[in-house]
């Protein structure tokens, strides 16, 4: 089954590693490039390099991100010498950005760059960009507006969130290859990421959702609750700041008209959305094996839903 799967965050990242021991190459997990931050001299690309690093097995899985048993050690000389020490990038990290820095600096797209990157490190899934142009997620708060990354290390995440504004959202287009990856999907899922700021941007893309939409194959969501909470991130105060309910049921109110139907998490206490086709199942993904035993919960379920 050819899957294109949206995703950012560590929630899309795991669905994804888990999907790719099903499937391999036929795999297209299309990243959010909201959370994309120049600094230190880089471009660093959040959600891509998070979902690459769970595709090739290098995550820091503990933690959820950055890559396992990394060093600091150029950052913590860069710090030294005076940097900005707010955004911190290990060694084999910084490689990819710096990496990226330069093939954008010769030229080159963002799709090719990340590419590269996958390959280079050996993921057989492809992991598209969202856009080659540049959208930036900006967090309304009583104090102003922050930049997303601000607002989540700087800020801690804390403020209340008052809106969500993409910047250069207009210009965005989906690339080539994401559009491709729709029209050649059997599936489009999207992923247990935060529907805000991780799933939001990809859809906001004009054209996206009208891709998305004149697609064939079924469109099936799986909720970030996990029992009635999140597992990581601040997905509650997204939703509770753009004035939609903490619940499954919420985040399939940000994809109306759009999905066909949701993954929701069978020890969930709230009622799952009445208005689509839904399966409660286990959606707790701690391992290797759990996030497998998703990803064939969700790949069985499409296929069901795909049968004539």
């Amino acid at each position: 089954m050819r899957v294109a799967l949206l995703a950012g965050g560590t929630g899309g990242a795991k669905l994804a590693a888990g999907m790719q021991e099903e499937l391999g190459s036929d795999l297209a997990v299309i990243a959010n490039t909201g959370d994309d931050i120049e600094t230190l001299g880089v471009h660093v690309s959040p959600d891509p390099d998070l979902v690459t690093y769970w595709l090739s097995g290098e995550i820091d899985a503990e933690r959820g991100w950055g890559i396992r048993d990394d060093t600091f050690t150029t950052f913590e000389r860069l710090k030294q010498l005076g940097a900005p020490s707010w955004f911190g990038l290990s060694d084999r990290d910084l490689a990819a950005c710096l990496y990226r820095r330069q093939f954008l600096d010769d030229g080159g797209r963002p799709t090719d760059a990340q590419a590269q990157i996958a390959r280079g490190l050996g993921v057989e899934a492809r992991v598209l960009p969202m856009a080659d142009t540049p959208v930036r997620t900006q967090v309304i708060t009583p104090a102003g507006t922050r930049a997303l990354q601000e607002y989540l290390i700087l800020d801690g995440g804390q403020p209340p969130v008052e809106g969500v504004q993409l910047e250069g959202i207009e210009a965005a287009k989906p690339t080539p290859e994401v559009l491709e990856a729709i029209a050649a999907a059997e599936a489009i899922v999207l992923g247990p990421s935060n529907p805000v700021i991780s799933i939001g941007p990809i859809l906001a893309i004009p054209g996206m959702r009208e891709a998305i939409a004149g697609s064939h194959a079924p469109v099936i969501a799986v909720s970030p609750y996990v029992a009635g909470a999140v597992v990581k991130g601040p997905t509650d105060r997204f939703m509770e700041g753009i004035g939609r309910p903490t619940t499954a049921a919420g985040v399939a109110s940000l994809y109306a008209g759009l999905i066909d139907a949701m993954v929701v998490d069978e020890a969930d206490p709230d009622p799952p959305p009445a208005e689509i086709e839904t399966l409660a199942a286990p959606t707790l993904m701690e391992d290797a094996p759990g996030r497998v035993r998703v990803a064939r919960t969700v790949l069985d379920y499409a296929a069901t839903l795909a049968s004539p």
